[in-house]
């Protein structure tokens, strides 16, 4: 039931309004953390978020409580909201989380793409293979990020979807990534290939396979860095 009170006004849009407003300023917030734009261990406070996002309190008080149910914050008594920091036991357990999900999904692309996700996944390989051929380290970053939500789409398999989506994956990358490594890894394109040729063939113990192998050897890069790395602290701290 609508309810309007004596001057006309809409009770149920104004609570429609709020809510999209929440969510435009879970969306941002989200995709700033996500971005390398904030360190790990950051403080966030209230009264500069509801600046930059231009919401009341209690809307970025709700957002914060959501993103840290999610696990992208954490909120402790006497330390405020801070952004998320793993140990090495935590990244080692989100990506090896990453490897079992992205490895099914990976398969079910096989079974499952159609001809224009495969087509789109040939376009985005090229991209990379020009990045790579013109030392875009950049480019080839985003045509990575792409070609594998690509291959989770392809799937067609909400399920494995959304447990992939909860992984921090990104915040761990952001914590633990050398950056003064060589980028791309070597023998990452090579990989990115088996996994397409496998799709493209319609192989799905193979794109399993390939995935599997790819997503481990990213994993095992990364971690070889968390061990040369005090485990009480992140990078830079």
């Amino acid at each position: 039931m609508i309810k309007v009170d004596s001057n006309g006004f809409d009770e149920t849009d104004a609570v429609r309004t709020s809510a999209t407003r929440q969510d435009q300023a879970y969306d941002g917030l989200r995709s700033l953390l996500l971005s390398e734009s904030i360190e790990p261990g950051t403080r966030l406070t209230e009264a500069d978020l509801t600046r930059m996002f231009n919401v009341s309190r209690s809307t970025m008080r709700a957002v914060l409580v959501r993103l840290a149910q999610e696990g992208y914050v954490t909120s402790e008594v006497n330390r405020g909201v801070r952004t998320r920091s793993f140990s090495v036991e935590e990244a080692a357990d989100i990506l090896e989380a990453r490897e079992t999900l992205e490895s099914a999904l990976a398969g079910k692309a096989a079974e499952r793409a159609t001809d224009e996700e495969i087509a789109e996944l040939r376009r985005t390989l090229e991209e990379m293979e020009a990045c790579k051929a013109r030392g875009d380290q950049a480019g080839y970053s985003q045509g990575n990020r792409r070609f594998h939500q690509q291959v989770k789409e392809a799937a067609h398999q909400h399920t494995l979807a959304r447990a992939y989506d909860t992984l921090l994956y990104p915040l761990v990358m952001r914590q633990y990534r050398n950056l003064s490594a060589p980028h791309p890894r070597a023998g990452s394109l090579e990989e990115h290939q088996a996994i397409l040729l496998s799709i493209v063939t319609r192989n799905p113990q193979a794109a399993t396979a390939a995935m599997r192998h790819h997503v481990a050897s990213a994993r095992e890069a990364l971690m070889l860095r968390t061990r040369r790395e005090p485990t009480d602290s992140p990078p830079g701290a």
